[in-house]
């Protein structure tokens, strides 16, 4: 009955985008409805061929296959990510490679947005996903509830991340600082999202293990507030349905303040929140030792979600807004510093008696070098929010480092041992590949990080000197050119360490890829109690 109301539903979607692209007035928007078609189309096709199977037994154990399915996502929308970020860092350093021949849609103004969100919200958001699907089965010891629902966010969190990418390059975005997806894409993630809540929660609520892991929370705040961020800062008026273009309910100060609050707290919810549940599976997992300290956990927990939520107006010093406002922000950035240290300390202090693996194990490795750039990023991000600090570092390619130290070395390396730790389990493979190979990427994603990190600090400290020095008459001295011509070598520097990074993403993808293919298996894990 249910597979025929889909052919029906699956249908007639892809109709309505036939319609939708043929009389559409714009090429995004026609290429965007050709992908819904295509996708509809697709379902329809697959539901049809399925329709008349037998239904095989209700399943047992964990539902492993859509973590499976977000792994490899993970894997080949960082590769994609690091790909654009190492191009268009390039072209910073050599503008002729905004080639003209691509007519716009190679140049820095496109990629630079489709990079952005190809590393946050494709290579982070699957990772989050990923790992919040397996984390919440094991410390819960039942298996993902709603059926097949946790792969229709696997499957339709990726169509919005094929929909907003081409986009990007075709120019359909409502203009936001990150270039937000226009009014149909926002609508489908927000279906997408609460799907996504509803799969958590439910399994969460019929866990078998009394207690909620302090990782379930981190993950439950990440997805409740990300939500409310979504909706709320991509409020829009559609101007027509067969048009890409809509208009946002917020102008000037009350838009600017808007996407702070959201910008700021994505990073505080999705870089941040989620990760740490990663951090505070995981580490303990991979070194085989408890929580340092479950208090210090909660403590951090409550702390980091009050606190974050406030700190976004310091994004907005010396601007339009209230005084009070991005003094408001400010206090609670400096605030902020002391949950994300007990946080920090926490997952460095889990590995106590187990700091002899540091020699031995790689991806040990990789987790304590990302908490410390977790404790060194949420140092530098308060301190930076300071007003008198915040005059030198704004608008300087200071701010750059600091978000790329964060999510290069944060984000990228604790998601890197996730996968590290994840594929052998998930394929029933009895090890890695190849422990040396993990030891090359560490190396090479370490020293790019430096390189990059290093080299923006260097170029924004100058760059905000430069801005601001004045001769005997109160005149600038440097132009803008000025400082442009005096940051090359360390862009060229900058993107030298993100081919390094690069290059170690690919080698991971490598071991990974020859885990699957040529490692050993071993007998497949049934569901065991909370893990």
């Amino acid at each position: 009955m249910w597979d025929y109301v889909k052919m029906v539903v699956f249908a007639a979607i892809a109709l309505l985008a036939a319609l939708a692209a043929n009389y559409a007035r714009d090429i995004a928007y026609q290429v965007h409805a050709l992908i819904v078609m295509l996708v509809a189309a697709g379902m329809f096709i697959w539901t049809v061929r399925r329709a008349d199977e037998p239904r095989p037994a209700a399943e047992t154990g964990y539902m492993d296959g859509v973590v499976r399915a977000g792994v490899i996502a993970t894997a080949f929308w960082g590769v994609v990510g690091f790909l654009a970020g190492v191009w268009i860092a390039f072209q910073l350093a050599f503008p002729g490679l905004n080639f003209e021949w691509a007519q716009g849609y190679m140049n820095f103004g496109k990629l630079r947005p489709l990079h952005t969100s190809a590393v946050i919200f494709a290579f982070g958001g699957n990772a989050l996903l990923a790992s919040s699907f397996y984390i919440v089965q094991r410390t819960s010891a039942v298996r993902l509830w709603g059926g097949n629902a946790a792969w229709f966010v696997f499957w339709g969190y990726n169509l919005f991340i094929l929909l907003a990418a081409t986009g990007y390059l075709l120019g359909a975005t409502q203009s936001k600082e990150y270039a937000e997806p226009e009014w149909y894409v926002d609508l489908w993630l927000t279906v997408v999202w609460v799907v996504y809540l509803a799969v958590f929660l439910g399994t969460i609520i019929k866990r078998k293990e009394p207690h909620i892991y302090v990782a379930n929370w981190f993950f439950l705040s990440f997805i409740v507030t990300v939500a409310m961020l979504h909706v709320v800062n991509n409020l829009a008026l559609p101007v027509s349905i067969f048009g890409s273009r809509s208009v946002s309910a917020f102008a000037g100060v009350q838009d600017a303040m808007t996407q702070w609050w959201y910008g700021h707290n994505a990073v505080g919810f999705f870089l941040t929140a989620g990760f740490l549940a990663m951090m505070y599976y995981f580490v303990p997992k991979q070194a085989e030792r408890p929580v340092y300290s479950y208090k210090l956990s909660i403590i951090h927990f409550w702390a980091l979600i009050f606190l974050y939520i406030w700190a976004g107006p310091h994004h907005l010093h010396y601007t339009a807004r209230p005084d009070w406002a991005s003094t408001l922000g400010m206090v609670f950035s400096v605030i902020l510093w002391m949950p994300s240290w007990g946080g920090m300390i926490n997952g460095l202090m889990t590995l106590s008696g187990a700091w002899d693996k540091l020699r031995t194990d790689p991806i040990i490795r990789m987790m304590v070098v990302s908490i410390g750039f977790y404790g060194m990023s949420t140092f530098e991000g308060p301190m930076m929010s300071i007003r008198a600090v915040n005059s030198l570092s704004h608008y300087t390619d200071w701010t750059i480092g600091h978000v790329h130290s964060g999510a290069l070395g944060w984000n990228g390396m604790i998601t890197f041992a996730a996968l590290y730790f994840l594929v052998p389990r998930l394929w029933n493979r009895e090890r890695l590949y190849s422990l040396g190979l993990v030891s090359w990427h560490f190396w090479l994603a370490t020293i790019g990080i430096v390189l990059y990190a290093s080299s923006m600090w260097v170029t924004g400290i100058m760059e905000g000197l430069m801005w601001r020095e004045v001769d005997a008459n109160g005149f600038l001295v440097n132009s803008f050119a000025d400082t442009v011509a005096a940051k090359f070598p360390m862009y060229v520097v900058r993107a030298l360490g993100g081919v390094l990074y690069l290059g170690g993403a690919l080698i991971m993808c490598y071991n990974l890829w020859m885990t699957v293919r040529a490692a050993p298996e071993k007998a497949p894990v049934r569901m065991a109690p909370a893990e």
